[in-house]
Formats: structure tokens, C-alpha cells, sequence
């Protein structure tokens, strides 16, 4: 029987899944975080990068990969609010429908601050919906990067990506990562590779995961310079946008990861994990 993987393939990702070679029995289908989460709980596939928070809800169904996840220890660039009033005054904000982790984020972030603006649904780049009407704008993955580096750049000789403002073109960007940080001072964990219980991965693919893992990692000037063609940007902020990730879930990742749970699904079932390499089997 094939066993069915989902992938959700941002560039954040690509270190991993650019290199990755599939074993035998194994097939792979690709979409975004909404369609992988959904997906992966109807049973369609059997192990997906899903957003954290869907991890979260459905721990009492889903396992997840002990070594393996998306995690950024302050600014994300790739998760943001884009608004035009401060925080505190903004009234209407524009949600993607492509991702329940950031909106999850969002409304943690709201809740801590005491502030509860209206949220609707709607799609669209973020300066063309702050024109027409709403203050804030939530926008994620590969186009809020570009869109990000719209509103701060450009880069120059002296300035490096921790130099950019966070505002321009009358916008100002919060970073949902770095804010979260600010909350906490733990890193931020947007996706971890969750599998059904009754349906664990093949060690020859999580073995394949972790081989385009180090290749990908080993390579990261090669995966920027291929991956900022496609999105249009600078090698410069493309590679800086890779290497800021942290994509083994270490011990401040998990405890990040279960501040998290008890701040957005506090009646969460218990979160469980794979053993880590070498503890197979005992």
C-alpha cells in the first residue's frame, strides 16, 4: 500500500523538499497549509508539514516527526501584519484563508495586547486591500515576503536585512515571529511534520528527510540563489530568509511550541513525538 505524504512546499521549506528523493512506496502530493491540514485529517494523506496549530487541535489523533519542523527565533519576514494605523487603533483586518496557524498567531498576539478588531476573509495582496478599506492585512508565505520587501527595502551595500525598517510606502509591517518573541522570548514553531498514529512514515522516508535535510542545509547558497529567481527578490534577503529557520525542533522550539498550545487551544490532548534517531526500536 502507498503511503501518502502532503506537502506544503513555501520556500521555507525548501532545504528539505527540493533534494528530497522518495523511497519506494512512497507518492507525495503538494498544496497549501489549509489544503495539507485538511487533507492530512480526512485520511487522504498519511504525513503532512502542517501548521502547528492544526497539530495542536488534533493531538489526539496525530503524532508528530521528533527532529523535524519550521522555526524561527525572532523575525520570520514571511508572517505579516501589514497596517496602516498602530496597533492598538485598527479597527478591520483582511485574514488569508491559506493558513490557520498565522491567524491562530494573530489572535494570540490580539488577546495579549487586549485588542479585538473585526477579522473577515479576504484574498489579496496587502497593499491593494489596505486601499480598499481595511486597516490591516494579514498576508503569509512566499508573496508576504515579496510583499514585505516592497514596503521596507531596498537593500544596499550598507544596509543587511536586520537593518531594514519595518515600515514604508506609508505601511508598517509587524513581523507575527518577532512579536511573538517580544511576548515570550521562545522561538515560534509554524510547522512540524505530523503523521496519523495508525499510520506512522516509513523509516526509509523519514531517513530521506533527513539526507535532503543536510544537503539542502549544506547547499543553502545554491537553494537561494534558485529560489530568488523564482520569487524575484535578492540572493542576499532569499539567503538570509533560509538560514534564519531552525528545522530540527529543539528543546527552546518545543518550548515555544507548548507555550503556544496552552495559549491558543488550552484544552489540547497531550502532544506526542516520534523517537528522535538513534531510539528506534528500543
Amino acid at each position: 500500500m502507498t503511503y501518502r505524504a502532503g506537502w506544503i512546499h513555501f520556500t521555507n521549506v525548501a532545504p528539505i523538499l527540493d533534494s528530497l528523493e522518495l523511497p519506494p512506496g512512497v507518492s507525495a502530493i503538494t498544496g497549501v497549509p489549509t489544503q495539507m491540514n485538511a487533507a492530512l485529517l480526512a485520511g487522504e494523506v498519511d504525513i503532512a508539514n502542517i501548521s502547528a496549530v492544526e497539530f495542536i487541535r488534533h493531538a489526539d489523533i496525530l503524532e508528530a516527526l521528533p527532529d523535524f519542523s519550521v522555526s524561527v527565533l525572532g523575525p520570520v519576514y514571511s508572517v505579516n501584519l501589514f497596517h496602516t494605523r498602530p496597533l492598538e487603533d485598527l479597527r478591520r483586518i483582511a485574514l488569508t484563508a491559506q493558513s490557520a496557524m498565522s491567524v491562530a498567531l494573530l489572535e494570540v498576539l490580539l488577546h495579549g495586547r487586549g485588542l479585538s478588531p473585526t477579522l473577515e476573509r479576504a484574498e489579496g495582496e496587502a497593499e491593494e486591500l489596505l486601499s480598499s478599506g481595511y486597516d490591516g492585512v494579514l498576508r503569509i508565505g512566499d508573496s508576504a515576503l515579496r510583499e514585505w520587501y516592497r514596503v521596507v527595502g531596498p537593500l544596499t551595500a550598507e544596509r543587511t536585512m536586520t537593518t531594514l525598517p519595518n515600515s514604508g510606502r506609508g505601511i508598517t509591517v509587524t513581523d507575527l515571529a518577532e512579536d511573538w518573541f517580544r511576548l515570550t522570548g521562545h522561538p515560534f514553531t509554524f510547522a512540524v511534520w505530523a503523521y496519523r498514529k495508525d499510520r506512522p512514515p516509513p523509516p526509509e522516508l523519514v531517513q530521506a528527510m533527513r539526507v535532503a535535510r543536510r544537503h539542502g542545509i549544506g547547499h543553502l547558497a545554491d537553494v537561494a540563489t534558485r529560489h530568488a529567481a523564482m520569487l524575484g527578490l535578492p540572493e542576499r534577503v532569499v539567503q538570509h530568509y533560509l538560514w534564519n529557520f531552525r528545522y530540527h525542533l529543539e528543546a527552546p522550539d518545543r518550548l515555544g511550541l507548548e507555550e503556544f498550545a496552552a495559549k491558543a487551544v488550552p484544552d489540547h490532548a497531550p502532544l506526542c513525538f516520534g523517537q528522535r534517531p538513534g531510539q528506534e526500536g528500543r
